[in-house]
């Protein structure tokens, strides 16, 4: 009885909060690595085609990588630079929008003048911010975007070098395990589209649900 509820709620819920909220489309090339300061979990994004999230400000870290395939040829494998952008919007979808990348010559173009573009569902370009972030392999990319959102650089963002206690990844990780029953095989993915402070607040009346 409570789990119906609790799905009612969130079928309630989510819907609700969809009319509100700006669809990112994700670009099968595009490896979003940081969003809004923290880090994000492949296995959260694994097989989705959107992110929702919260109209206003937001940073994305990512960076673009192509034939990930073990089997092609590792010469003509890319992986650009780790990429920031700044943006507010109001807008209903954001496409990021990537120039042609089939040679070597236009990714080294790419990772010199960030050429993309953040789209809106009109074909619009959203004026953003942008900036590189030059790290060592294996660097917690959560930790070097909170070092730059706390320096003056251009497209840093103060709100998002506030630290957190634990990672969102590991958290939701964790209170996401009741989605996981045979009876609920979408559900779980379907509310992975959703922003985390839109999740958490889920997850918070989830719970309350569950102890009452």
């Amino acid at each position: 009885m409570k789990l119906s509820l609790a799905v009612t709620g969130l079928m309630l819920f989510l819907v609700t909060a969809s009319c509100s909220a700006i669809t990112l489309k994700l670009d099968p090339q595009i490896d979003l690595l940081v969003l809004d300061g923290r880090k994000i979990s492949g296995s959260l994004l694994k097989g989705a085609d959107s992110l929702e999230l919260d109209r206003g400000q937001h940073q994305f870290l990512f960076r673009v990588e192509q034939l990930r395939d073990d089997h092609k040829d590792a010469s003509l494998r890319y992986q650009s630079i780790p990429m920031i952008v700044t943006f507010n919007a109001e807008v209903k979808t954001i496409t990021i929008r990537l120039p042609p990348l089939d040679n070597k010559r236009a990714r080294h173009h790419f990772d010199r003048t960030l050429n993309f573009q953040l789209i809106d569902e009109h074909g619009k370009e959203i004026v953003s911010m942008r900036d590189r972030l030059p790290v060592a392999a294996g660097v917690d990319m959560e930790k070097a975007m909170l070092n730059y959102n706390r320096d003056d650089h251009i497209a840093s963002v103060p709100q998002f070098a506030k630290t957190t206690a634990a990672p969102p990844s590991a958290q939701l990780t964790a209170d996401l395990a009741w989605a996981d029953q045979p009876e609920l095989p979408s559900l779980k993915r379907w509310f992975q589209r959703f922003d985390e402070a839109t999740r958490q607040q889920f997850l918070n009346l989830v719970k309350m649900l569950r102890t009452s």
